[in-house]
């Protein structure tokens, strides 16, 4: 099964307060990526740096995920997926986090278990699998 990190990981990585290279290394055999949503999270930090030397880092360490992870498309199968289960939690008064929930949706429909950090709303999104670095 593939892994789909979460860019709490990889701002915790940034930070340098994960070592993603250490984590990764037990799972060489698995593929991992990120999905469309959670390189827009990654851009906007990027953009929202307010002073110029820390938006220069911020691209350099943005762009080499881009270069090293592949990006899994927001398409029409997790649309569907991502419509069906935001109002099955709905119906359930479930509240998950909007951006949450289209990255759990891009995992469960490529077959991926998401790495985070996030213990809120990923663990409400029925049969997502998850591995918590």
């Amino acid at each position: 099964m593939g892994k789909l990190i979460d860019s709490s990981v990889l701002v915790a990585t940034e930070r340098r307060r994960l070592d993603l290279d250490a984590v990764i290394a037990p799972y060489r055999e698995e593929e991992f990526a990120i999905s469309a949503i959670t390189a827009a999270e990654l851009l906007h930090g990027m953009h929202r740096a307010e002073r110029v030397q820390r938006r220069v880092e911020r691209e350099r360490f943005v762009e080499g995920i881009l270069e090293r992870f592949p990006v899994l498309p927001f398409d029409l199968r997790v649309a569907r997926l991502h419509a069906a289960l935001w109002a099955d939690l709905a119906a359930r008064g479930v509240g998950v986090g909007e951006r949450d929930l289209l990255i759990g949706a891009t995992a469960l429909a490529y077959g991926y278990e998401v790495v985070t950090r996030d213990q809120r709303s990923f663990p409400r999104i029925p049969g997502l699998a998850l591995v918590r670095w």
